[in-house]
């Protein structure tokens, strides 16, 4: 079958199958792309695997400590680490947010000195453990600068 859109023949079933498959191919393709992207970021991260008597093993991550999985296996727990930190980062850059750099890009050799009442740092103690960060440095930094950058 020929196919003229010149002299009309042939158009009506080209802009039918045209518009069937076009929107279907591009929504794929735009997830496979971000899930490469995604996957390229995360794998960079630096994962923690941790025992634990009741799950096996935990994983997280220096750059998104907020982001878990559990697995019977080390094996397992890193590869499920990884998949959950694919998720975190796709789903961070479909929303707009940057992901955070992997913590081997940059190194930190600049030092601030901040002075705290005795409840500031109580205060910011908790919220960095709950948020579930190492210390009160990492919480200071990620949050400060995460409020800088959302502001640009």
């Amino acid at each position: 079958m020929s196919t003229n859109l010149r002299d009309g023949s042939g158009a009506k079933e080209f802009l039918e199958n045209r518009t069937k498959t076009r929107p279907t191919d591009l929504k794929h393709s735009l997830k496979a792309t971000l899930l490469r992207k995604a996957k390229k970021i995360a794998g960079e991260y630096r994962i923690t695997i941790e025992r634990n008597e009741r799950l096996g093993f935990i994983g997280s991550s220096v750059e998104l400590p907020t982001v878990f999985a559990d697995a019977r296996t080390a094996e397992m727990c890193y590869q499920a680490t990884q998949e959950a930190l694919m998720v975190a980062v796709a789903t961070m850059i479909k929303c707009g947010q940057r992901p955070p750099q992997p913590a081997s890009a940059k190194k930190r050799n600049e030092q601030v000195n901040v002075r705290l009442t005795s409840e500031e740092k109580i205060l910011l103690s908790n919220a960095a453990s709950s948020l579930g960060f190492k210390g009160i440095s990492d919480f200071i930094r990620n949050t400060a600068l995460n409020r800088i950058l959302s502001n640009h």
